[in-house]
């Protein structure tokens, strides 16, 4: 296993890493996403709190894909997380990325006038899920470069094509999924897609940590 590997696996899910600004960040999430759900009781409009949904469960698949690669290879995930943290999850997932992407779908959703109008020749839900795709992909480069976030393959990395895979596969497939679920007809749909998100990576998860022992 890589030296980056090797330390991500150090303090897996260990509840004595925690620190204490866990809880102010965790009280301002409820906060709102509180403050959300009360809207959508006025308003009957849900998109918000299922846009914030969306988003963490696919960014929980990506990671639990991400921890098989590292399983199933014995050398390393596509990423590393082997840095600082409050709470290492998984070997490229701690609990300051969770938070950021349990408010990221929120963000995107106020973001969008709620009207079909075009930017750039764009329709604008479009426009903006390249924009705030292309910003994480910005944030995860300088990350990967003060080495917090550490890539191990060669199509995964600073080069054009591998930029374009952390583009389309990291990120820009989150703000996809979070419009094809709010533009869905009815709020039945809407958790039955956002259920089906989560699904599979609870199923993911409990046949490898479960069923199989696997640590990652």
């Amino acid at each position: 296993m890589t030296q980056a590997t090797v330390q991500a696996l150090q303090g897996l899910r260990d509840l004595s890493m925690v620190k204490w600004y866990i809880i102010p960040l965790l009280a301002i999430i409820f906060y709102i996403y509180t403050k959300e759900i009360k809207e959508a009781r006025k308003t009957g409009d849900w998109n918000a709190v299922f846009a914030g949904a969306t988003i963490f469960g696919v960014d929980f698949f990506n990671e639990t894909w991400n921890g098989w690669i590292m399983y199933l290879t014995q050398r390393s995930a596509v990423w590393t997380t082997p840095g600082d943290t409050a709470l290492r999850t998984m070997v490229g997932w701690n609990i300051e990325i969770m938070f950021m992407f349990t408010l990221l779908g929120i963000i995107f959703y106020h973001t969008l006038s709620g009207k079909n109008i075009k930017i750039l020749g764009i329709l604008e839900k479009w426009f903006w899920a390249v924009v705030y795709a292309a910003f994480c992909v910005f944030v995860e480069c300088l990350l990967n470069i003060g080495g917090h976030l550490v890539w191990e393959y060669e199509y995964w990395n600073l080069s054009f094509k591998g930029v374009w895979l952390i583009f389309l596969f990291g990120y820009f497939h989150f703000f996809f999924f979070a419009i094809i679920v709010i533009g869905l007809s009815t709020i039945k749909k809407k958790i039955i897609a956002v259920s089906c998100i989560y699904a599979v990576p609870v199923i993911m998860n409990i046949v490898a940590l479960g069923a199989l022992g696997w640590n990652y």
